[in-house]
């Protein structure tokens, strides 16, 4: 099933975790174990959830490091449908496949 604009994982953590906790950015990256700016770029939209952050993730925040991916994934996809012309691009038949 196809989301509907589905949010960015640095969305999704300062409201699901970091506003109603009361937890700051700096807090969060000092559990993390990163820089403020890192973990800020991330809540800010500007930077997306890389592998390695998705482990820290999990063990800072809870669910799985997959459940951190695909959220991020998700995001791009949508975010790439509304902007990627497709208009020219053709399928390939393949004789062999």
């Amino acid at each position: 099933m196809a989301m509907h604009n589905p949010p960015h994982p640095g969305a999704f953590i300062q409201e699901i975790y970091l506003v109603p906790n009361e937890i700051s950015c700096r807090e969060l990256a000092l559990k993390l174990g990163v820089a403020a700016s890192t973990i800020s770029r991330v809540l800010n939209k500007t930077s997306g959830v890389s592998p390695e952050m998705a482990l820290r993730l999990s063990k800072a925040l809870g669910r799985s490091p997959e459940s951190w991916l695909t959220m991020q994934d998700n995001f791009d996809l949508w975010q790439a449908k509304q902007t990627v012309d497709l208009k020219k691009v053709r399928k390939i038949e393949f004789r062999y496949a």
